[in-house]
């Protein structure tokens, strides 16, 4: 069974950013294979991991419920959609990323959720880790996609209404009971003397802050030229950091 990280957290706190340097130090550590799961309906994971990817779940869901891909003969839908989801891996080096793309009608994920689910279940014994990025907001753990999780990253940024958002992200998983071993609180966009004015809003939520992640300039390059995050230098402030959390975390 693979070990199974979630990062959760409203949009704009780093969760894409963590998510993939998690999985590139994960990879540089020898830990692989790692199952990426992009599950955020604006996916970009893929860039941030520089690994292309030709079809989401819910592109094919859309082809076969329209007629576009018809059924073979002697299939059902439901085996063919995990024919096809498998199909849908794409392989980087010693990492594959599953993506789930937008919603497949007016607000409904359910049925690509469940897919998602029971997929990652079937997959996770073929894997080291799995890494998840989840969608912001809270929408992914009232429907539990993210069960079963050894850790899971709840990201803020630098601010008082993050770090809100994130104890509600908290109170959530305690009032649905999921099945998460351990949660830790991460703050993303760092400054000089920050952390100092967010100290007493951090105690408010009890989650236990496990680390941060320093405003680098670097990242904000990489991402204005459209380069990989996972290309980052070994020296990188962020790259730092995010090995830090992971050695406390004893995940390295």
């Amino acid at each position: 069974m693979a070990f199974t990280i979630a990062i959760a957290g409203k949009g704009g706190t780093g969760k894409t950013t963590l998510a993939a340097l998690l999985i590139r130090q994960l990879i540089q550590a020898g830990k692989g294979p790692v199952l990426a799961v992009d599950a955020d309906a604006n996916a970009n994971l893929n860039e941030a991991l520089g690994i292309d990817v030709e079809d989401t779940i819910a592109d094919i869901m859309a082809r076969i419920n329209n007629n576009l891909e018809p059924l073979p003969a002697g299939m059902t839908k439901d085996q063919y959609l995990a024919f096809r989801i498998h199909q849908s891996l794409a392989e980087g080096d010693d990492v594959d990323l599953l993506v789930m793309g937008g919603p497949e009608g007016p607000g409904c994920y359910c049925f690509v959720n469940n897919l998602v689910r029971g997929f990652m279940q079937e997959l996770s014994n073929n894997y080291a880790y799995v890494v998840m990025d989840n969608e912001a907001g809270l929408e992914h753990l009232s429907r539990r996609t993210t069960e079963n999780v050894d850790i899971l990253f709840v990201t803020s940024d630098a601010s008082v209404r993050g770090i809100r958002s994130a104890g509600r992200v908290k109170e959530l998983v305690e009032n649905l009971a999921l099945q998460i071993k351990k949660m830790y609180l991460v703050v993303s966009k760092v400054n000089n003397g920050t952390m100092e004015t967010l100290e007493s809003e951090i105690k408010k939520t009890g989650l236990e802050l496990i680390g941060t992640i320093p405003q680098d300039e670097q990242v904000f390059q990489y991402d204005l030229q459209g380069k990989p995050l996972a290309e980052l230098p070994d020296d990188s402030p962020v790259v730092t950091a995010v090995t830090k959390i992971m050695q406390k975390a004893a995940i390295l």
